[in-house]
């Protein structure tokens, strides 16, 4: 396994994180996975035994139950919670009032507290905003996740699917104010979604932060149960559930061209889907889930993969974004400043 430094903090976390999504079966969720108590802690346990110190959940995951089932199976497998860094979200929906949703101080001052309770731990090592908040202020934001820093509550901050623009905007605050930064941007990227190289990526690394990829095999589509022509077996979570959206024509052309490469290695397509996004430098950890102890030690089996410089290049080119404004014009202007020595 390896371990990459988690955004400009001296963590290390490994670079394949176990999501908790598939546990508990509760709600909305029934559709992502069910796993019972035993089931998501054997998973657990497994995963660690492979080398992964890094765990991610959610405050809405089955309506709370991924939390439970994640402290639950800390508990029976005799854990050290210093052994572990434990990442968890806010901001989803997590009762009937107007004020059980957001990224206000108020709910996150109290979602902090229920998760706390749930996980059956004292702190998160990384809490995380789970969406974009288009009514509260970013700094409203930024200082109520400080003051949970502060607190010893939380020990890192984080966002998930949040702007470039915005994300530059609260670490700007932070920076004035002297508040804890934004450490990780966790976004969905994978071989048929490349979208956030145009901007996000590159804010990333201006920022020194760390990127978490969530759905690296696009909800199951590049998982080489899909092809083109064809609607995937029965019950597959891809045809109840058609997210994340893709372009289907060029995600298909990419799982012909990764079939071939999968081929070559005799390895499955889903671990070559995983391996080049792991293979890419801005991404820290990419978050895999698992209803299946098979799935995940197929999975878990991606970061010993490695693709040849020429696989790389031949599935970057068969899944290269069109071209868009401005980039288009900032490659034909910038062609004669490029770094180096004149």
């Amino acid at each position: 396994m390896r371990y990459n430094q988690l955004g400009n903090t001296g963590l290390y976390v490994s670079s394949i994180c176990l999501g908790t999504m598939t546990f508990g079966g509760q709600g909305l969720w029934k559709m992502v996975g069910n796993l019972e108590q035993p089931s998501a802690t054997k998973l657990i346990g497994r995963a660690l035994e492979a080398g992964v110190n890094f765990l991610d959940t959610a405050d809405v995951y089955s309506e709370g139950r991924s939390e439970q089932m994640v402290g639950q199976a800390f508990k029976d497998l005799g854990l050290k919670r210093s052994d572990i860094v434990l990442a968890t979200k806010c901001y989803g929906r997590v009762g009937r009032g107007v004020n059980d949703i957001g990224a206000s101080r108020g709910h996150i001052l109290d979602a902090v507290e229920r998760s706390l309770e749930r996980l059956k731990t004292n702190y998160i090592d990384l809490y995380q905003i789970h969406a974009n908040d288009p009514i509260t202020p970013v700094e409203e934001t930024m200082s109520a996740l400080d003051d949970l820093v502060r607190r010893g509550l939380v020990r890192y901050a984080a966002v998930s699917n949040w702007q470039a623009w915005k994300i530059v905007k609260a670490n700007e605050f932070a920076r004035h104010r002297g508040l804890a930064r934004l450490e990780t941007l966790q976004a969905y990227y994978s071989i048929a979604g490349r979208d956030l190289e145009r901007e996000i990526a590159p804010m990333l690394a201006d920022q020194k932060m760390g990127l978490l990829v969530w759905s690296p095999l696009a909800g199951g589509l590049l998982s080489g149960k899909f092809s083109a022509g064809s609607t995937g077996p029965e019950g597959a979570r891809r045809t109840q559930f058609d997210f994340p959206p893709v372009d289907k024509d060029r995600a298909f052309r990419c799982i012909a061209a990764m079939r071939e490469v999968a081929a070559a290695h005799a390895v499955s397509v889903a671990r070559v889907a995983l391996a080049w996004v792991l293979a890419k430098p801005f991404v820290t950890s990419v978050i895999i889930g698992a209803k299946t102890e098979e799935q995940l030690n197929d999975n878990l089996a991606a970061g010993e993969l490695e693709l040849t410089q020429d696989e790389i290049t031949r599935l970057d080119d068969v899944s290269t974004l069109p071209a868009e404004y401005p980039g288009w014009m900032l490659a034909r202007q910038s062609s004669e400043r490029v770094p180096g020595p004149r």
